[in-house]
């Protein structure tokens, strides 16, 4: 039907002519209430936005010569982050003569990838770069 002829029905229904798709030969159009139809949609994203949880990247920072204990509480705080959704930002500064033996530091973050297995996944291993060795923790997928 032509468009003057639509809208005259709109106009007769108190109601509005949409263009749904103009770039169609003809173009494609949608008598409805365009106020609520915005208002709908508004609310929806508004819906949509309040259950996205924001993931935030927190850090640890361990040293090459750590103690058992002083780990097992960077440890447990990395596993106070993984639970509460967030990805862990596991870093070792190499200080000196420390930067002789990368390897020390391998060793270490492989022992913390390891007592977090339970609950965490190495997103990106280790890697050195500059001075220092970084490594990403994300949380395990409940699937």
């Amino acid at each position: 039907m032509s468009a003057a002829e639509a809208l005259k029905i709109a106009e007769s229904r108190n109601l509005d002519l949409v263009k749904i798709a103009p770039a169609a030969k003809p173009p494609v159009c949608k008598i409805m209430d365009y106020g609520k139809f915005r208002f709908e949609k508004a609310k929806r994203e508004k819906e949509a936005r309040k259950n996205q949880k924001v993931v935030e990247i927190k850090e640890i920072r361990l040293s090459l010569n750590i103690d058992t204990h002083d780990f097992e509480t960077k440890v447990n705080h990395a596993r106070k982050f993984i639970g509460s959704g967030d990805k862990v930002k596991v870093s070792i500064r190499f200080r000196g003569r420390e930067m002789a033996h990368p390897e020390l530091g391998l060793t270490i973050m492989n022992r913390c990838a390891e007592a977090m297995a339970d609950v965490a996944a190495v997103e990106k291993p280790a890697k050195l770069e500059g001075r220092q060795m970084l490594m990403f923790l994300a949380p395990k997928s409940s699937k």
